[in-house]
């Protein structure tokens, strides 16, 4: 990784995505991982993705667990850092402002919050978002927010970061490649 650079990581459910964006930061220390996922002992499933995630880390790598105020532990240090993932925090984001029966852009300004902290960022920070865009639209208005907002913030962040990976069946295809630019 070039110093400072931002990289977003796109791509689908088990498409590899996060492995990938782990991959970025092998040969950096130290590094911050930045989980937004937010744990249900009720629910074995998401445990186990969870478990999933932790047991492939590098024990030596520091975890902040950030599920709501995400623009501040972006902010908070410029050490090197993966935010994973930031469509559990959009969601999380909506369940509490109790939004999904509100209109589109009800988030906006917590995205926008997010898109700052990642520009103003001067480590390597590496983003890991899904892409739900390429299927097809939703049965459920909840499931339509969700693919719009997360297709609008996706949008955003590719615009301020430096390089952009979409993930397709553990392969990465790089969209952009940008040199970083200087922080100021």
């Amino acid at each position: 990784m070039t110093p400072g650079q931002r990289i977003l990581v796109l791509g689908g459910t088990r498409s590899g995505k996060s492995a990938y964006a782990e991959s970025l930061v092998d040969s950096v220390s130290p590094v911050r991982y930045v989980a937004t996922g937010r744990r249900d002992p009720s629910d074995a499933d998401w445990q186990a993705r969870i478990d999933s995630h932790v047991a492939r880390r590098p024990a030596e790598w520091t975890t902040v667990e950030a599920s709501s105020d995400l623009p501040a532990v972006i902010g908070g240090s410029d050490d090197s850092t993966i935010v994973d993932d930031l469509g559990t925090w959009l969601t999380h984001t909506i369940d509490d402002l109790n939004a999904w029966d509100s209109p589109r852009g009800t988030v906006a300004s917590r995205v926008d919050a997010v898109v700052h902290a990642v520009a103003a960022h001067s480590g390597h920070l590496v983003l890991v978002s899904p892409e739900v865009g390429m299927s097809v639209v939703p049965e459920t208005r909840s499931g339509r927010l969700f693919q719009d907002e997360i297709g609008a913030m996706n949008s955003s962040l590719a615009a301020v970061c430096d390089t952009v990976v979409l993930v397709v069946a553990g392969l990465p295809l790089t969209l952009k490649s940008d040199p970083p630019s200087p922080h100021s």
